[in-house]
């Protein structure tokens, strides 16, 4: 499932709560550059939980509707995707690994000016 969508944890969501927190750890939360990011992450956590999670649930529901429907006809082969979207938990899960990864990677490396 790495090049497809949908899954846990969350990928997306980690690569910009990991982005966020390596922001919030170099140059703080006051400066201009952590509300963006952080404005971003938000709205990318909204849309897997919300819009294409429910886009995933509208497309199950079709597959089933056009397969009854129109059995034998030649739209009724094709099939939409309905892993579109993540549950709250996978984006939990992505959350969580995108914090612990931006940490261990500023400490291994030594990049946590003003904090170590």
């Amino acid at each position: 499932m790495v090049v497809s969508s949908g899954g846990m944890p969350s990928s997306h969501t980690a690569l910009c709560v990991a982005v966020t927190t390596s922001v919030a750890l170099l140059h703080g939360v006051g400066g201009p550059l952590f509300p963006v990011c952080l404005a971003f992450s938000l709205i990318i956590m909204y849309d897997a939980t919300n819009v294409r999670y429910h886009a995933g649930v509208q497309a199950e529901v079709l597959n089933v509707v056009v397969e009854e429907m129109l059995e034998g006809h030649p739209i009724s082969e094709k099939k939409l995707k309905e892993l579109l979207g993540h549950t709250p938990l996978q984006v939990v899960g992505g959350f969580i690994l995108g914090v612990v990864t931006a940490i261990i990677y500023h400490v291994k490396t030594g990049q946590l000016h003003g904090w170590t």
